[in-house]
């Protein structure tokens, strides 16, 4: 039974199915490690934790507020109810003229009312005591049909841009350097993102045949594994290679719906492989998993 234990440690996904078992009982401690999960009040789990009868309660997370000062109002209403009024009143005191109307007083006053019950630590302060990131860049040589295109394209870029630039000059031959660029850059990536027929026909690419190599030693390490890129169809490419390997993951692109899902399928360690475009996940993301 429970009161022959000290500890319970529970997830985020079982405290909804087990709350029958918690129903009777007085926690004197009741932590919430990545908090965040709790932020929207009309889920069962925001309604399930409400239930919960603690003496104290303790909300961890990196994040307290993603999208928007309701999500914080949630948290800090499971851990002090009433504290901060009802979630109208609260919206109309607060989210509305701060968020809406930019109204520093009221701003100032949320800090004041808030301050006694928060300990914050911001990267800065404690990142001395972080250990150090290991960065390794590994250079791959590009070979055969893959490198023969590459230098096809790179000689028919070369007698293009010599022309267009003695025509216009340099300074207004800037987009078609920049196009060339990419151009090679894709070639390196995986021939199949450039459009021309021929490069289709090339499915020869040194870092996809890195990637796929390297990855099941890393999953049977128990890693979990961030794969950024700028091109949404290299991710597509590498998709196809996990699929056929096999291999667990999720994608986090601009046409991404379900935003939080996909995160949340990570952070729970469902999959070892996240799937990222640079421009989506560039901002707001908090993969304390990886």
């Amino acid at each position: 039974g429970e009161n022959q234990v000290d500890i319970i440690i529970t997830s985020y996904a079982l405290i909804t199915k087990d709350l029958l078992h918690y129903n009777d009982q007085k926690f004197y401690y009741l932590v919430l490690d990545e908090a965040h999960y709790i932020k929207n009040t009309k889920t069962k789990l925001y309604q399930a934790f409400l239930t919960l009868k603690a003496q104290h309660k303790l909300c961890l997370t990196g994040t307290p507020m993603e999208n928007h000062l309701g999500e914080f109002w949630a948290q800090f209403n499971f851990l002090l109810p009433g504290f901060l009024g009802g979630q109208r009143q609260f919206t109309k005191l607060f989210r509305t003229p701060i968020e809406k109307h930019g109204e520093l007083e009221r701003k100032q006053l949320l800090n004041q009312r808030i301050k006694p019950f928060i300990l914050r630590r911001t990267k800065d302060k404690i990142a001395t005591e972080l250990p150090p990131k290991t960065e390794i860049i590994q250079t791959l040589r590009i070979e055969g049909k893959q490198a023969e295109l590459y230098e096809s394209v790179r000689l028919a870029m070369d007698s293009r841009l010599k022309d267009i630039i003695a025509d216009k000059g340099l300074k207004r031959s800037q987009i078609e350097v920049l196009d060339a660029l990419l151009k090679l850059r894709q070639v390196c990536n995986h021939p199949k993102l450039l459009s021309l027929d021929g490069a289709k026909k090339v499915n020869q690419s040194a870092k996809l045949d890195y990637l796929m190599e390297t990855l099941p030693e890393q999953i049977d390490e128990g890693r979990k594994i961030l794969i950024f890129s700028q091109f949404t169809s290299m991710l597509s490419l590498i998709e196809d290679e996990l699929i056929d390997a096999g291999i667990g993951y999720v994608k986090l692109t601009g046409s991404t719906t379900k935003r939080q899902e996909v995160v949340d399928k990570f952070q729970r360690g469902e999959v070892p492989v996240f799937l990222i475009s640079l421009r989506a996940g560039g901002v707001g993301l908090n993969l304390t998993a990886a």
